[in-house]
């Protein structure tokens, strides 16, 4: 192991790690016995929260199109779950051999996060396909996964996991804050999301256990730098929001069966795109728990350069 290893590896938390393992084991679930079990989704209902689509802001449309726009939405939002899974998992999966000649416990936790992360890229693959069958044709989920993560993969490991941290918990105040409480939606969407919360609230505890490590091995040139690197990260799902939301806008007014006045279809298109900033990246950076941990490691000058760039997002 080398001189780097060694800095990396001190002052693990092999407790945390184990209560991970621990959880793990209790909670396992399967795709097809446990979340599908031979049901379909319901179309006669929501799929995404208003808390999350943002629908009750389209005062123009009737119950009936707000219905149908959750239902887009929410098939974007598993496909993008979907797309950062595959660059979750190549991190996990890298920052683990840190631990193959070092903590055992540590490394047996991040290999079961790497197999989840694996079965959750399935998950939602098929969820994709399920609703293809019912949604009329002219949907398409325009990012590249692969691109994607060879993009994210080439900035610095601290980036990387700084934004991991950042939509593991979004993903959890998502279910916890949204999801849950809303009886209004499709029962297996709800169930999807369920399940992918229980392993998710694991997969944040090693995110920041990983991302503190990683950040102790930083000089401050370094850590500026990582700053930077995650500032084009934001910038990047920024560029695909944009994207994926006049691809979804365009769809459901193409679908909808009525037309739009040029007013409402610039709605239409702002009111997604304020919907998929507020899920991927305003309700993250809003969360305490990233705050703190983030707060904890950069300076009051890396502070306003990330607040700088999320301006414009946020407003």
């Amino acid at each position: 192991m080398n001189a780097m290893s060694n800095v990396v590896n001190q002052g693990i938390d092999t407790a945390r790690y184990a209560k991970c393992i621990e959880v793990s084991k209790r909670i396992r679930w399967d795709i097809d016995n446990d979340v599908f079990r031979g049901r379909q989704f319901n179309f006669s209902k929501k799929f995404l929260p208003d808390g999350l689509s943002k629908v009750d802001q389209f005062d123009f449309l009737n119950t009936e199109e707000k219905k149908r726009l959750s239902q887009i939405q929410g098939r974007s939002y598993a496909n993008i779950f979907g797309l950062v899974e595959r660059f979750i998992c190549a991190k996990i999966m890298e920052v683990s051999q840190d631990h193959w000649l070092g903590d055992q416990v540590a490394l047996e936790a991040l290999v079961r996060f790497s197999d989840e992360e694996l079965k959750h890229q399935e998950l939602f693959r098929r969820i994709d396909e399920m609703i293809a069958e019912h949604m009329p044709e002219g949907y398409t989920f325009a990012p590249d996964p692969n691109e994607v993560a060879k993009a994210v993969l080439g900035k610095s490991t601290w980036a990387v996991l700084a934004l991991t941290c950042h939509i593991e918990l979004f993903t959890q105040a998502h279910y916890k804050q949204s999801i849950e409480p809303d009886e209004d939606l499709s029962e297996l969407y709800k169930d999807v999301f369920l399940y992918h919360w229980r392993e998710e609230s694991q997969h944040a505890i090693m995110d920041e256990l990983e991302w503190v490590r990683e950040d102790n091995a930083l000089n401050s040139d370094e850590r500026d730098h990582a700053v930077g690197d995650l500032i084009d990260l934001v910038a990047a799902v920024d560029g695909i929001l944009q994207v994926q939301s006049a691809a979804d806008s365009d769809y459901f007014m193409k679908i909808c069966g009525r037309s739009f006045s040029k007013g409402e279809e610039q709605r239409i298109r702002d009111g997604v795109l304020k919907a998929y900033r507020w899920q991927y990246i305003i309700s993250g950076v809003q969360e305490p728990r990233f705050q703190t941990v983030l707060g904890s490691m950069i300076n009051e000058q890396q502070g306003q350069r990330i607040n700088e760039a999320l301006a414009p997002i946020v407003q």
